[in-house]
């Protein structure tokens, strides 16, 4: 039995913040940094890109290891020491390649989100699968926004080096914090990998994986680096650009404790799942054609949302059909399909860019995710109908 369960979440959550703030300080700058020493937007996109790309390949190994060891601390620990070790590349090597090394490495760290997730998912029930992962969301979401909010104030006066310096030392406290992290004794004997991977055949994660993809891939593609591009030629200065991803991520942390709620429960992701998406639909089309930064700053409310609301519902749906003896693979391969996104989605949105405008790759992004909206749609219809 674990030892003050309540305390443990507390933990959990705190270093679960941490992680995300190391993570996250510096991106709000980093596409006008690169662009401010030189990057082509294709190079750009290829360094938002590599993040990505190191998850995709990392998240399914890490998932069918973790149900196989049936253990998650040592991938937290893992996990906090690459974002660190990310960010002194980018402090040592502050060009493209110091850049491009530190986004392999963070896409190496977030490839361990599994674990924190999973092992925050034991200390609840299984009817309180929404609730726990509204709070895990809730946690990485608020661990963004005190970095985005910190990026804010000291980015315009110290730039871009001590953001990361600071990305760097507060991963230090998270790593060792990380070693009172506490997960029960399991006498569960380790499914063979055969048995394991079967889940990658479920038709209900393998759908709400997909509009994950769909969800990471266009905010990391916009919200996370494009629209502050978008900003910065409608004239926003470095506070106007951190303002921007504060009402963005600001949105995605209210909303994401809202769907631990009750109420956002007892309406259901049928109807929340839709809505959201075309939510997000809608902020690709308005987002190029704003005349200036204070309308940007509305409209990242619609992109937070779908951070806050839209993720936290898909990764509980995704979920629902998994044995327990299963969850680390089934949720290894929910990360690794959602990692394709984040890896595509930003390098065709630069390549897009740097051959027509923002719009076109906008309007693209809007478009697959109405592909996505119409597929959840139609499984909720017929979900509905056979459960008359």
């Amino acid at each position: 039995m674990l030892q003050s369960n309540k305390r443990q979440k507390l933990l959990l959550l705190t270093v679960i913040a941490v992680f995300w703030f190391s993570q996250y300080v510096y991106i709000p700058y980093q596409a006008t940094y690169l662009s401010s020493i030189g990057a082509a937007p294709s190079l750009i996109g290829l360094i938002v890109g590599a993040y990505g790309f190191s998850q995709l390949a990392l998240r399914m190994p890490a998932g069918l290891m973790a149900d196989r060891k049936a253990r998650h601390k040592p991938f937290i620990l893992l996990g906090v020491l690459l974002a660190g070790t990310a960010s002194l590349f980018r402090i040592l090597l502050p060009n493209e390649w110091g850049y491009l090394i530190g986004s392999i490495l963070s896409g190496c760290a977030s490839a361990t989100w599994i674990s924190f997730m999973l092992l925050f998912f034991t200390y609840y029930d299984k009817e309180e699968l929404q609730k726990a992962s509204g709070l895990a969301v809730g946690a990485n979401n608020f661990g963004i926004l005190i970095g985005f909010l910190t990026g804010t104030l000291l980015h315009e006066k110290y730039g871009m080096h001590l953001l990361c310096t600071l990305s760097f030392l507060l991963a230090i406290p998270a790593f060792f914090l990380s070693f009172f992290i506490q997960e029960a004794d399991t006498d569960e004997e380790a499914l063979p990998v055969k048995e394991l991977v079967e889940v990658y055949f479920n038709k209900r994660l393998i759908l709400f994986s997909l509009l994950a993809l769909i969800q990471q891939g266009v905010q990391l593609s916009t919200s996370m680096s494009f629209t502050t591009k978008i900003a910065q030629s409608r004239g926003a200065n470095s506070v106007q650009i951190g303002i921007c991803c504060i009402i963005y991520i600001l949105t995605a942390v209210i909303s994401s404790y809202f769907t631990a709620s009750k109420a956002a429960q007892k309406t259901g992701a049928r109807i929340w799942i839709p809505a959201i998406m075309l939510c997000l639909a809608a902020y690709c089309v308005l987002t190029p054609n704003l005349p200036t930064v204070e309308w940007i700053y509305a409209v990242q409310i619609l992109s937070g949302l779908s951070t806050g609301i839209l993720f936290s519902f898909c990764t509980s749906e995704a979920m629902k059909e998994i044995p327990k003896g299963k969850s680390s693979t089934a949720m290894g391969f929910y990360q690794a399909v959602y990692a394709i996104g984040m890896t595509a989605f930003p390098v065709i949105t630069g390549t897009i860019t740097g051959k027509f405008n923002f719009g076109t790759a906008y309007y693209i992004l809007a478009g697959i995710t109405v592909i996505g909206l119409a597929g959840a749609i139609r499984f909720y219809y017929f979900a509905h109908k056979a459960a008359k």
